[in-house]
């Protein structure tokens, strides 16, 4: 065994239509995906981070399913302004004078923080990493081919029209003013949705991203980017464009009314969009602005391991809002380790000399790929390749199963280790040495009915912020806590 067998249609649900469609490929046996990626001008958190494990298990379905997937994914490093909805200060601009930096090393700076938390969690690269500063000619080019038709000029830059394309605001079914209500009150604004295209500088200000333009010299719109680099590197129509949420209410529609005037059609630039739903924290520390918020670093420096945060996106739908808790997360680490230990013990079988059960097989993997072709189902395939993991020890082919179904949920079952979770706290002041010395001790003193130093010893781990597991099924284990 060493292919997949593939043969449920895959349905996916297009928030442009409301409703789960089987995936169609615009180029027979390739998919090609656009995904809206971060404006480096902060960390990323890890409600920003959910929609990349959305994405990159949306890609790795594909690829299961066979086709050739070609992945794009955006870095926004201008245009991007502090309202999603077209106002306030361009946020790099605005963290640039904060931090008395170059707006380029900002961008720098970030992206390769982001791109650390996307190896962190085992995010597959994409084919094409679309800088939008690389892309502002394209993006004037594409702004002049619609402006005559579409757009008008204001004091402050060129304004699109949305009045002059088909069905505006579908995709967020908001279809008057009303429903438009954070757009930005821009005196002369024909309409409420309308939006720019170009902004620009004001008279008197100097910009460090600023580009000559036919509407004066000034930085392109937030939303004209992912247009130009989505048709530059996977042409129109293409397959699928995702992104969080948020992006369904402004972002992605204006995106499509761009892509309507551009292609001169109804077309909405790719034929299906898909959206992930909030990461919900109590605390609301979830937002930037309110200075320390969680970071993906946040929750390696207090122990837990980054794919723990992955498994924990994993076992809701990406359509479903997720609650984020320190007890959730800690209960996916559990749930990892269960995992990783179960494949352990399943490599250290001879698994050559066990009589392989075709149909077993067969009916595992065709069950699977049922529940992943169910709009990513990951909640219950992730149940499914536990079922792999704990009841067929008896197959020969298990862990061919294991690689399969973990290449489309991404855990790297097969090369971690046990070992490989276990991280310790930055704040933490024992050493995991002193840690398993400390417990090979106590071990012995049990064994030898010796209590008394067994507690002292477990009296002594507590006090040091190790928390000893002595019912842990999983074997004897320990958990570092310094919250």
């Amino acid at each position: 065994m060493t292919d997949a067998p593939a043969s449920q249609p895959l349905m996916l649900f297009n928030s442009l239509t409301r409703q789960l469609e089987e995936f169609q490929p615009v180029h027979p046996g390739e998919a090609r995906v656009y995904s809206c990626g971060p404006t480096v001008y902060n960390y990323p958190h890890i409600g920003n981070m959910r929609a990349y494990v959305f994405a990159d298990t949306l890609g790795r379905t594909l690829s299961f399913k066979g086709y050739k997937l070609t992945h794009v994914i955006n870095i926004t490093d201008v245009g991007h302004l502090t309202d999603d909805a077209d106002a306030g200060e361009d946020k790099m601009e605005k963290m640039a004078a904060e931090k008395a930096q170059s707006i380029w090393d900002i961008a720098r700076h970030y992206t390769e923080a982001y791109w650390a938390d996307v190896k962190a969690l085992n995010i597959r690269q994409p084919a094409h990493w679309s800088i939008a500063t690389d892309y502002v000619p394209q993006m004037i080019e594409f702004a002049k081919a619609i402006a005559d038709k579409h757009c008008y000029e204001l004091e402050g830059g060129l304004y699109f029209d949305t009045s002059t394309v088909a069905d505006y605001g579908a995709l967020a079914r908001a279809k008057t003013d009303e429903g438009e209500g954070r757009i930005e009150e821009v005196e002369g604004k024909r309409h409420a949705a309308d939006f720019a295209i170009w902004r620009k500088t004001p008279a008197g200000e100097t910009r460090q991203m600023e580009w000559d333009s036919p509407w004066g010299r000034g930085a392109p719109g937030w939303h004209l980017e992912c247009s130009v680099m989505s048709e530059a590197l996977l042409g129109f129509p293409f397959d699928i464009h995702t992104g969080g949420i948020d992006h369904r209410e402004i972002h992605h529609p204006n995106e499509i009314a761009q892509n309507q005037a551009h292609s001169c059609s109804d077309a909405s630039g790719a034929r299906i969009w898909m959206h992930n739903n909030f990461l919900i924290e109590r605390s609301g520390k979830m937002s930037k602005s309110a200075g320390e918020f969680l970071r993906l670093q946040l929750l390696i420096d207090k122990g837990y391991h980054p794919l723990a945060y992955r498994l924990m996106c994993l076992q809701a739908h990406y359509r479903s809002e997720l609650e984020f808790s320190w007890e959730g997360l800690g209960a996916a680490l559990t749930r990892l380790k269960r995992m990783v230990m179960a494949v352990e013990r399943a490599k250290s079988k001879n698994n050559a000399a066990i009589l392989t059960v075709p149909a077993a097989v067969e009916s595992r993997m065709a069950n699977f790929d049922q529940t992943i072709s169910d709009d990513l189902n990951t909640s219950v395939a992730l149940a499914q390749l536990e079922g792999t993991i704990d009841a067929s020890m008896g197959l020969g082919d298990v862990l061919t199963m294991i690689e399969i179904m973990d290449a489309v949920l991404g855990l790297q079952l097969l090369t971690l280790s046990r070992t490989d979770l276990r991280i310790r706290p930055k704040a933490a002041t024992i050493t995991e040495a002193e840690i398993e010395a400390a417990l090979t001790r106590r071990k012995e003193a049990r064994a030898a009915k010796d209590f008394a130093t067994s507690d002292k010893l477990r009296d002594e781990l507590t006090a040091a912020g190790v928390e000893v597991m002595d019912g842990d099924p999983l074997g004897w284990d320990w958990r570092l806590d310094v919250n």
